[in-house]
């Protein structure tokens, strides 16, 4: 396979459910957790959007929560409700636009944690997903947003690298920053991941873009939807009592927003 040849990511959900959904257990108790402390409702029904293969949906379910979620892939649609079949829970995850979309039943809560909201590349798209959002929750309900804002004061996280393992199938990935156009506020981001199996290697090659959001740029985004509140704002450690103050060197949070 030419190593110069773009593929995404998300049309390998085995792969990509395997990169992302390792640490699941720490997302999954934080989240019970802000429901807990932060919800003005008991939670039951939860819904994700841009849910991919469904790596916490299934957590929850099982956990007993009525859960649906979407995704613009209808590969990663088809391996989350695939998902679902397996553990005997409803096929609920559906191919739809996340800055456009509705849902029959209102959420008490949702979440968006791995930075998928910054793959809406205008302010119109990223003002309409939390419009959609705010018609999908009931009120007091919540929606945990995680995002990776672009610090002000210092340099940003140039690159990280992470593997993952489940038997004999090895993944180890690489992701670089390889452009920021501040004018179009777009990250232009690469990716590669190396998959082993005992008798095969695979390379897969990403790019990906992502619009910027310093933290004032965000707060302002958020000014222009006041059917949300921010109700507490944490990072990517995902710890419970520790809230942090947005400000010019701030780069991974979470914010807990809550339908009023």
């Amino acid at each position: 396979m030419n190593e110069s040849t773009i593929e995404s990511i998300y049309d390998f959900p085995k792969y990509y459910d395997l990169l992302f959904g390792s640490d699941w257990k720490a997302e999954f108790d934080f989240l019970e957790k802000c429901f807990e402390r932060y919800a003005n409702r008991t939670v039951r029904r939860i819904f994700e959007p841009a849910c991919g293969t469904g790596r916490l949906l299934i957590k929850l379910a099982k956990a007993g929560y009525e859960v649906s979620g979407n995704d613009l892939n209808p590969k990663a649609v088809e391996f989350c409700n695939a998902r679902f079949k397996r553990h005997g829970q409803p096929e609920t995850a559906f191919v739809g636009d996340m800055s456009d979309f509705t849902i029959e039943r209102k959420a008490d809560a949702s979440f968006n944690t791995i930075n998928s909201f910054r793959h809406l590349p205008t302010e119109t798209a990223a003002t309409a997903h939390l419009q959609c959002m705010a018609r999908a929750l009931a009120k007091g309900g919540l929606y945990a947003l995680g995002i990776h804002l672009l610090p002000t004061d210092c340099e940003p996280m140039g690159e990280e690298s992470w593997s993952a393992r489940r038997g004999n199938l090895v993944i180890n990935s690489h992701m670089w920053s390889k452009k920021i156009v501040a004018k179009e506020r777009m990250e232009y981001l690469g990716m590669t991941i190396d998959v082993y199996t005992p008798t095969q290697h695979r390379k897969i090659t990403d790019e990906m873009l992502y619009r910027t959001y310093t933290h004032r740029q965000f707060l302002s985004l958020l000014r222009k939807v006041p059917e949300f509140e921010i109700a507490a704002v944490h990072d990517f450690a995902y710890e419970i009592g520790h809230q942090v103050k947005i400000g010019p060197t701030t780069e991974d949070v979470v914010f807990i927003l809550r339908r009023l």
